[in-house]
């Protein structure tokens, strides 16, 4: 059974005022995810999945409707409230690593922990243990532009991690990955849903859409199941 107060989407509808025009960017979407599921929202450019990913991730409030994360209606936060929620419940992936050039792989994960306030001891023996979990334990102390493509994402998937969110948000994480280097960054996530986090990928490609345990689709703004694919 569905735990309605960790992420439940109501009727959520998203407007933009472009020119003397109102443009309906999200349509009337309505999405529930149990605690510990792996979801993928598929859609093309311009389907309004960017829009969501931002009212997801707490980036943004929708125009009108209901979005609960963990028992917190996001729409009722102030500003302030909004980015302690997201600092706390959310760990982002993007298509590009968005590693700091002239940090090392260890500090560029010890970031969200410097910000949530954990001690310098604490935060290098976590960000250390989230690099090894990720398999960058011997690279922990290069920077970026000493690892592979993939290793940096590695590196931002740890540093996502290193938090302990309650939800992983991926946007189109293999983006930037040639598809060797993006299969394995899919075992990867893979591996990390077997832990028991929730997972919601946000994709154009269905190849990697078909990686997560069930898929919506997201076109023109309107969402739509799409099965799971366990039962494909």
């Amino acid at each position: 059974m569905a735990d309605l107060d960790f992420f439940r989407m109501t009727d959520i509808c998203k407007d933009y005022l472009m020119g003397e025009e109102v443009a309906h960017i999200l349509k009337h979407v309505s999405l529930t995810v149990d605690e510990g599921e792996y979801l993928s929202v598929l859609g093309p450019s311009g389907s309004g999945k960017s829009t969501l990913m931002n009212i997801i991730g707490c980036l943004d409030v929708p125009t009108s409707g209901t979005y609960v994360l963990h028992g917190k209606a996001v729409e009722d936060l102030t500003p302030a409230e909004q980015a302690e929620l997201r600092s706390l419940e959310i760990g982002f992936i993007f298509q590009n690593s968005q590693l700091l050039p002239r940090l090392t792989a260890l500090k560029n994960v010890e970031l969200p922990l410097i910000y949530a306030g954990v001690r310098p001891k604490e935060r290098h023996e976590r960000a250390s243990a989230m690099l090894d979990r990720v398999g960058l334990s011997d690279r922990m102390h290069h920077l970026p532009n000493q690892l592979s493509g993939g290793q940096q994402q590695r590196v931002a998937i740890a540093r996502a991690l290193v938090g302990n969110p309650s939800l992983l948000l991926a946007d189109e994480p293999t983006g930037a990955l040639d598809q060797k280097t993006g299969k394995q960054i899919m075992e990867l996530f893979q591996a990390i849903n077997d832990e028991g986090k929730t997972i919601l990928m946000i994709t154009h490609d269905m190849h990697i859409a078909e990686h997560a345990h069930r898929i919506v689709h997201i076109i023109d703004g309107e969402l739509s199941e799409g099965g799971s694919t366990e039962d494909a």
